[in-house]
């Protein structure tokens, strides 16, 4: 069986060439003659691969010198707990709540101190971003938190919150590196790979040296303390390193594809072609208000669930996989992340005008 197209959420789509070069260094890597699965974190070889993997990511994202990569596990669902723990020194932090990952991030805070919730478009099922240029800021909050791309709902922060000048913390997992960040607008940006930068097993953690402290919360487990995983260089145990390695190889290919300004302009001609499509169509329709679309992640439904459902067994029989929307919101969603080639985007099209045509 060839390629399929995987629309999928996360794990998600790799570069072919990336995954080709993997296969070719599985059982020497190098010439060591061992794979990197096999490799000590301790050494010269991974140590290298760690190194050339960080400095390719501040080259992409322009890092400044006063932030600290760290390459970590437990996904971006362990940050929830960790952000507060370190972060929150006045007890008190404001969350803007705009999917679901962002509410399960504001009731994990909510288990550490006072979490509130400053905005929120929950009303119509976060279908879009609430207008974030004069929020009630609370005068203690640590931080102001969000997540800034929505990957079951499929919503983007196309300018980022007035936080009045406190901290910005934002979950990035289904945008990251799919378009220029201005790292110093944040004190935190982190995010899971596997969804545009790598295998599902490691979260890259971009934080503010200031932020980075002793006096974090009491109990907070010596694995959660940003400052155990600084100090170490994300050594202080094994890391994810296959993880690590494969997200280093994804930083080169951005590199060659042009870096982030590039990969963003590909993004938005990708987007465009799904968007335009569904704007025309009288079967599926798009789910988000149309300023607040994400480049990344695209739901729609024809609002009926049993056509809905004979749409994604017929895509999936033609190659195009993982096209069911989330459990919590039905219909389907194509992400179309850095690695989905616009042929796949064409092709997709291609194919539910053929189902339109003929299910009308």
């Amino acid at each position: 069986m060839g390629r399929v197209y995987n629309f999928s959420a996360g794990p998600a789509v790799l570069p072919e060439e990336v995954l080709k070069e993997a296969a070719d260094e599985m059982l020497d890597y190098k010439g060591c003659g061992m794979s990197v699965m096999e490799m000590s974190h301790r050494s010269k070889v991974f140590d290298d691969i760690i190194k050339e993997a960080e400095q390719d990511l501040r080259d992409l994202m322009n890092i400044p010198d006063n932030y600290k990569v760290l390459f970590l596990q437990g996904g971006a669902s362990q940050q929830f707990s960790a952000i507060p723990m370190n972060l929150m020194k006045n007890g008190v932090a404001d969350y803007i709540v705009t999917g679901q990952w962002a509410k399960k991030a504001y009731q994990e805070a909510s288990r550490y101190g006072k979490a509130v919730k400053i905005a929120s478009s929950e009303d119509k099922t976060f279908s879009y971003i609430p207008d974030c240029s004069d929020l009630p800021i609370d005068e203690d909050a640590d931080y102001v938190y969000i997540c800034e791309n929505n990957t079951i709902y499929g919503t983007k922060y196309k300018k980022l919150p007035n936080t009045k000048g406190k901290t910005l913390v934002a979950d990035v997992s289904s945008c990251f590196l799919s378009e220029p960040h201005d790292v110093e607008k944040y004190g935190v940006i982190y995010g899971g790979v596997q969804k545009n930068v790598g295998p599902a097993g490691v979260v890259i953690v971009i934080i503010r040296e200031d932020l980075i402290r002793d006096d974090v919360m009491e109990g907070t487990p010596t694995m959660l303390k940003y400052k155990t995983q600084a100090d170490k260089d994300s050594l202080y145990n094994t890391p994810p390193c296959y993880g690590i390695y494969i997200c280093g190889k994804v930083f080169k290919w951005l590199k060659k594809q042009g870096g982030l300004q590039a990969m963003k302009e590909y993004n938005e001609k990708k987007a465009k072609i799904l968007y335009d499509f569904l704007d025309e169509s009288e079967m599926f329709k798009g789910t988000v208000v149309k300023k607040d679309r994400s480049l990344m992640n695209v739901p729609f439904v024809t609002g009926d669930k049993e056509l809905d459902a004979k749409f994604v067994a017929e895509a999936e029989a033609n190659g195009f996989v993982n096209l069911k929307g989330h459990r919590t919101v039905g219909g389907m969603r194509a992400s179309i992340y850095n690695a989905m080639p616009i042929e796949g985007v064409e092709k997709l099209v291609e194919f539910m005008k053929k189902f339109e045509a003929e299910n009308k």
